[in-house]
């Protein structure tokens, strides 16, 4: 399940949701605003969602984790509207038999998350600027992670 919301996210009512009689392990990531981007003071988010291809391609997401690490419960809530310092942007909670397929679920989720949903973050800067970012990292590491799970080519000889 994933969620869009202008509200503020229940991580506890959302961690209680996942409690399995089969679950092992859970691993739980929240993303916080945080008051600076690479050198720039920031005061606040706002995130613009175009909220259909959000949910169909977080549905997309999901599905994709349940048949890389099997027997899971995950789910999903951003963010969207104007944030404040300290708030919960995103949320990714996994229930699996084990904590390594929990991890790496929770991980695979987020990083594909911010690469591949329309959500687009505005920081507001304590200079009275203003600016449009992304998730750089978040897609170089998709791609590794991409890469690492492709089959190897196969050659006749």
């Amino acid at each position: 399940m994933i969620t869009i919301t202008p509200e503020a996210i229940d991580t506890g009512s959302l961690r209680e949701s996942l409690v399995d009689p089969g679950a092992g392990g859970y691993a739980a990531f929240e993303g916080w605003v945080r008051n600076e981007n690479e050198g720039h003071a920031v005061l606040r988010l706002e995130y613009e969602v175009y909220e259909p291809l959000a949910i169909a391609e977080g549905e997309r997401i999901l599905a994709e984790a349940r048949e890389r690490y099997p027997h899971l419960k995950a789910c999903c809530v951003h963010r969207s509207g104007l944030l404040e310092i300290g708030e919960c942007a995103v949320w990714v909670g996994v229930a699996a038999p084990h904590r390594d397929e929990a991890f790496r679920a929770c991980r695979y989720i987020i990083d594909e998350l911010k690469v591949r949903l329309p959500i687009w973050k505005k920081e507001h800067y304590a200079s009275g600027d203003s600016g449009w970012v992304n998730c750089e990292r978040c897609k170089a590491h998709g791609e590794r992670e991409a890469a690492s799970h492709a089959r190897p080519a196969v050659t006749a000889t």
